[in-house]
Parts: C-alpha cells; structure tokens; sequence
C-alpha cells in the first residue's frame, strides 16, 4: 500500500461543556459530551521516497511546520523510529479544508486524529488506539476523543472517555463569521469555572440529551464577540440553539432533515450556514 485516500476527519459538536475548575498548571477540569457529526475535511495520504513530511494543500493563516498535520505525522514517525529503528518513509498529504479555523468544531484536531489514524495503517505501525490517544493528546485535548472515535462523555480536560449514546438527530450549524481563539475564552475574569460535576447517567437519562446542561464558555464568547450572540439568539427562535466548544460556531438540534433544510432556508445571507447528521462511529473505522 502506498497510498490512502478520502480519509475523512469530521466535525464534532460540545453538546454541553461545563467547566468544573482548573488544575494548579493552568489547564481547565471539563465535562462535555462530544458529537461526532457527518461534516468535515478530506486528507489525502501518498508515500514518498525519502523521509519527508510535506502538506501539499496551502492553508492560508496555517504555515505548514506547525500545522497539527505536519506535528502528528512527525510524532508518529519518531515513535515508529524508535519501535523499530527506522524511520518510515515520508508522506505527501493533501487536504480537502471544509471546516473553519476558530469555530469550536475540532478541525484541526480531527485533521491531527485522522492523521496518526491513517499513518498508523500505512506504515503498518501496529500501535493500538489507547496509544495512539496517548500520543496526540500533547497537541491537542480534543485528538483522543477523535481517535476514541464514537460519542462520548469526557472528562478531566477532556482526555477521560466513556461512550454514551445521544439522539440520533440532525444539526443545524451556523458559521458567525468570527475566529474566537480559545485562549481568549479560557482566559477570561468572566468565565464560570466551578459548575457542579454531573454524571454520565444524568445526560443518559435526560429526555432530551441535546439540550442537556449548558456551555460555559459561551457567556464570555458572546459577550467579547457579538456575532456569535446575534446568531444563537437567530437559531433560537427555531430550537435550543448554542456554541459549541469555545465558538465561534452556533447549532441547534433537529429531528429530521427536512426540519435542517427548513431553517437553513431562512439563514441570513451574511453567516455561511450547514446541516450534518449525528454519527455514532468515525467513519474512518471502515476504511482501516
């Protein structure tokens, strides 16, 4: 094998997050539950025949060096060096960009998971899910969760995972049209951090799981960025509507596609606007 393609790394939605409180280096305790859903970006995966790792797709905004692409590829390549004593060939990967920078939807993690994930088969690497969790958390808290790879109820900063089952619905996703850096959000006086814990049975047990609990971080991201107030308060008329993750994007749940169709005919002109249906599993897991 020398190639994989039309790999996909999906979207995943916050279907709530409560921040419980913050560890002594810095990092937040959450609890959320993620949605993967059947929207997202496309990578491409071809072997050379030298070591190098290269992005062949231009990302304005994200040099190729320290694209989570690039940091992943280049982890998985050094931990098979040092399994095997060799270090594998390097890969050309290319990327098919659906999902926004800033918008709270785990593109870039998602990029990074589906990355190790394919990598993993292409080199015939033989590491197991646990490690290949294990391996992208240090770039980023939401990777396990992709590579976990099915709905699940996290806790911690977001790396402790247990499957949950959640509505089998659709989604309305609503793009501002802002970049809200996460920092921003976790940094701020504002934010609640001492939201009482919940438990997995409390979600489960919910009549309707989707408009379970709150998030957080979306009181301090609507008040320093008011599109994204403009568009809850837009989808709210048609649902409970609400950030994901720490923004910028704003979804709400619907029963049906033609209930997603419905209220994406009414979208304002200036958001860009889409529909996604609930996954229970990556869609990755059938192609390795």
């Amino acid at each position: 094998m020398t190639e994989l393609r039309n790999c996909p790394a999906p979207a995943k939605l916050n279907l709530f997050l409560h921040v419980n409180g913050r560890r002594a280096d810095g990092y937040h305790l959450l609890q959320t539950v993620f949605q993967l859903i059947d929207h997202g970006d496309t990578l491409h995966f071809t072997l050379r025949d030298d070591t190098t790792l290269r992005r062949v797709t231009d990302l304005p905004g994200v040099p190729e060096q320290s694209d989570l692409i690039i940091r992943a590829a280049r982890l998985l390549q050094a931990e098979v060096q040092r399994r095997t004593g060799a270090l594998p060939r390097g890969v050309d990967i290319a990327i098919d960009k659906v999902l926004p920078m800033g918008g709270g939807v785990g593109g870039g993690s998602s990029d990074a998971a589906t990355t190790l994930m394919a990598l993993n088969k292409l080199w015939s690497a033989g590491l197991s899910k646990q490690e290949l969790m294990d391996l992208g958390l240090p770039l980023g808290a939401d990777i396990p969760f992709f590579i976990f790879g099915e709905t699940a109820f996290a806790e911690g900063v977001g790396e402790a995972l247990q499957p949950v089952t959640a509505p089998q619905c659709w989604y309305v996703v609503i793009e501002p049209g802002v970049m809200v850096p996460t920092a921003a959000i976790f940094g701020s006086e504002h934010l609640t951090r001492d939201t009482p814990l919940v438990n997995i049975a409390d979600f489960s047990s919910h009549s309707r799981a989707a408009g379970f609990g709150r998030n957080d971080l979306q009181q301090v991201a609507t008040k320093l960025f008011p599109p994204v107030a403009e568009a809850v308060e837009w989808l709210g008329a048609y649902g409970d509507a609400r950030m994901t993750g720490s923004g910028a994007c704003v979804f709400s749940a619907v029963a049906t596609e033609a209930d997603a169709d419905a209220v994406l005919a009414k979208v304002p002109a200036k958001w860009r606007a889409w529909k996604a249906r609930a996954l229970q599993q990556h869609p990755i897991i059938a192609k390795l």
